[in-house]
């Protein structure tokens, strides 16, 4: 009995074996990758803000950066998110008054990928662009800092290509970011901070931005060195202008970076139940 009962448990077990490795397939069939920059950079900075001061402060910084996009294998958009710190110390022309200056800023968005030839990549989208921060000059007494607030929409686009050279693998990537649109904090002419919060009087000081009002621009120009299986040197240059004119009171924060890190990749893979 039990020898004519073995060829239908052999077929009963073959069954069971096709459907599981069926649904382990199905269940597999979610791949994302995700890449993660960490980066820290040193270089000059340039301070105006005429509410603090007339004059131009300039001086170094540090800029702490760190890069996470998503993308799964076959699909052609991509999200990122980008969070930048810096502090900068800066003096004037004759070296007798300080500012500081410190913000951190974080970019979310979407992009669509374009293959293009040559190798070359394409990333188009926009990111939203969220930013605080604080100057803070050492003589005044009065009015000592300046509040930093805004969010801004910005139109976005990377541009990368993988390269060989001397039998190493390479990339070059360069990201430029600008502004279309936003709103902004910001006292108005003459006012102080002291009737702003104490006593409440509003004068504008929630200022809607465009592109010519607030004319902020920001670039990446970097190469990754592939130095092992998943991951990447990288170094490159930040540049981070940020600029306003608004309530009649002037104000940039010119930021140039030399860049280095790490690029890390991982890939993930998602079951579905």
């Amino acid at each position: 009995m039990i020898s004519k009962a073995l060829p239908y448990l052999r077929q009963l077990m073959g069954c069971l074996l096709l459907m599981l490795t069926a649904s382990a397939t199905a269940q597999t069939d979610s791949t994302r990758i995700r890449t993660s920059v960490n980066m820290v950079g040193f270089g000059t900075t340039n301070i105006l803000d005429t509410y603090l001061s007339q004059e131009k402060f300039t001086g170094a910084g540090m800029t702490f950066l760190n890069i996470t996009q998503k993308e799964r294998p076959g699909k052609r958009w991509t999200t990122i998110m980008q969070q930048e710190a810096s502090i900068s110390f800066a003096d004037d022309r004759a070296e007798l008054t300080e500012e500081m200056e410190a913000a951190y800023s974080i970019y979310c968005g979407r992009y669509i990928t374009l293959r293009l030839p040559g190798n070359w990549r394409l990333e188009a989208g926009g990111l939203l662009n969220g930013n605080i921060g604080i100057i803070y000059n050492t003589s005044n007494s009065n009015n000592p800092a300046q509040a930093r607030l805004s969010l801004n929409v910005m139109p976005s686009a990377v541009v990368s290509k993988p390269f060989t050279l001397f039998r190493q693998q390479f990339a070059v990537r360069y990201e430029l970011d600008l502004p279309l649109a936003g709103v902004m904090f910001s006292p108005n002419y003459g006012q102080s901070y002291y009737e702003i919060f104490n006593r409440g009087n509003y004068d504008h000081n929630i200022v809607p931005t465009t592109f010519i009002s607030a004319p902020n621009m920001r670039q990446q120009l970097s190469i990754d060195w592939q130095a092992g299986r998943s991951w990447d040197l990288r170094v490159g240059y930040l540049g981070n202008y940020q600029q306003a004119e608004v309530n009649h009171l002037k104000q940039h924060i010119y930021n140039h970076r030399l860049m280095i890190g790490v690029v890390k990749r991982f890939r993930t893979v998602y079951y579905k139940r």
